[in-house]
C-alpha cells in the first residue's frame, strides 16, 4: 500500500477497525475511506454495489461483524450466521466484481474445534466439532476464510485471512451484561473502589487461561501483513502466551488499586480450559508483538477513567 493508496475499512468504528485505522493514519496514510451502517448496510447486496462502484477502494480491510458474548451467539442464532454471511459475500464478492488488489478478512478464534490441541495451530481448522453456543458465527468465519480462499484459487485474487485472539484496547464494551472478561474485570474493580465494597465476585474457578492482544498490536499485524503476506493460507494474530483468569484478575486488581477480596460463584461455569493461539507462523513472516498485558491494561485502564470522567487515584 502507498501512503496515497485509497483504503476502505469496513466496521471502522468497532474495536478491531479503528485499531487498523490508528496504524494506518499513524503511518501517514491518507486516502481511507469510511461508511457507519447507518450509511451503508453491508447485508444489503445492491448498497455495497454501489458503493464498490462509486469509490473503487484499491485495498479492503473487513473488520464489519454482528458480534456478541456466549449468550447473544446462543440465543440469537440465526441473526449471527445471516447477517455475518451476508456482510461477508457482500464485500469479499463486490472486492473481486471492482479488482481490489487487495483484501484481509478478520475472523475470530472460535473457527477452532472445541477440543482441537492447545495452541492452537491454523492446520487445525475442521478437525473436529465447534463449541456449540457460537457454532453459528463460528460456521459465518469459516465461510469467510474459505471464501478468500476459493477466490484466490479461482480467481486470483489477493485476499487474505487472519485469526486475532482475545482483543481488548480502545473502543471495548464495559458493559457488564454483555462484555468479555478484559473489560469486565475492569468494571468491576473499579466500580467495586469507587463504592468502596469489600469484594468482588468472579464467576467459576479462576482456572482456564486466556491469552490476550491489546488492539494496536493487532491494528499494526494486520498493517504489516497487507503489506508483506499473499499466501493462501490464514495467519493466526496474538501474543502466544497466556495466563489464568484468576492471575489476570489479580493483575486488574493491582492496577487499578482495589484492596479488597475476591470471591468466587462456584455456580458459575468456567467455558473453555484453555484457548492459546499457535502464532509460530506469524512470527516466521517477522511480526512479534510490542505491548506487554501489564503496559496494556494500565493504558486501558487510564482511558477508561478518562471517559468514565473519574478522579485519576
Amino acid at each position: 500500500m502507498d501512503l496515497n493508496s485509497k483504503i476502505y475499512i469496513a466496521g471502522h468504528r468497532g474495536m478491531v477497525g479503528s485499531a487498523i485505522m490508528r496504524n494506518l493514519e499513524k503511518k501517514g496514510f491518507t486516502n481511507i475511506i469510511t461508511r457507519t451502517s447507518a450509511e451503508l448496510d453491508l447485508r444489503d447486496s445492491q448498497s455495497v454495489n454501489a458503493f464498490f462502484c462509486d469509490e473503487k477502494p484499491e485495498f479492503v480491510f473487513l473488520a464489519a461483524a454482528k458480534v456478541g458474548g456466549i449468550q447473544a451467539n446462543n440465543i440469537y442464532r440465526a441473526d449471527f450466521i445471516y447477517e455475518n454471511l451476508m456482510i461477508q459475500n457482500n464485500v469479499i464478492h463486490n472486492s473481486y466484481l471492482s479488482a481490489v488488489k487487495k483484501l484481509m478478512f478478520l475472523g475470530s478464534s472460535c473457527i477452532y474445534p472445541k477440543l482441537a490441541p492447545q495452541p492452537l495451530k491454523e492446520e487445525s481448522l475442521l478437525t473436529g466439532l465447534l463449541e456449540e453456543t457460537n457454532e453459528p458465527y463460528a460456521i459465518a468465519k469459516i465461510a469467510g476464510i474459505k471464501m478468500c480462499e476459493s477466490y484466490k484459487r479461482q480467481y486470483g485474487c489477493d485476499f487474505i485471512s487472519v485469526m486475532p485472539t482475545n482483543m481488548y484496547g480502545p473502543n471495548d464494551n464495559y458493559n457488564l451484561n454483555n462484555s468479555h472478561v478484559l473489560p469486565a474485570l475492569i468494571r468491576k474493580f473499579h466500580d467495586a473502589k469507587e463504592n468502596n465494597l469489600p469484594f468482588v465476585e468472579m464467576w467459576g474457578t479462576g482456572k482456564p487461561m486466556r491469552e490476550f492482544l491489546h488492539a494496536d498490536d493487532l491494528g499494526d499485524a494486520c498493517v504489516y501483513l497487507m503489506n508483506t503476506y499473499n499466501g493462501e493460507k490464514f495467519v493466526n494474530i496474538g501474543s502466544g502466551t497466556d495466563l489464568t483468569i484468576k492471575d489476570l484478575a489479580l493483575l486488574v486488581q493491582k492496577i487499578v488499586g482495589y484492596v479488597g477480596e475476591i470471591k468466587h460463584d462456584l455456580s458459575k461455569p468456567d467455558g473453555t480450559p484453555r484457548k492459546l493461539m499457535d502464532v509460530s507462523f506469524l512470527h516466521s513472516l517477522g511480526w512479534k508483538h510490542k505491548i506487554e498485558l501489564e503496559d496494556g491494561i494500565t493504558m486501558v485502564y487510564d482511558d477508561f477513567k478518562k471517559k468514565e470522567g473519574v478522579k485519576a487515584w
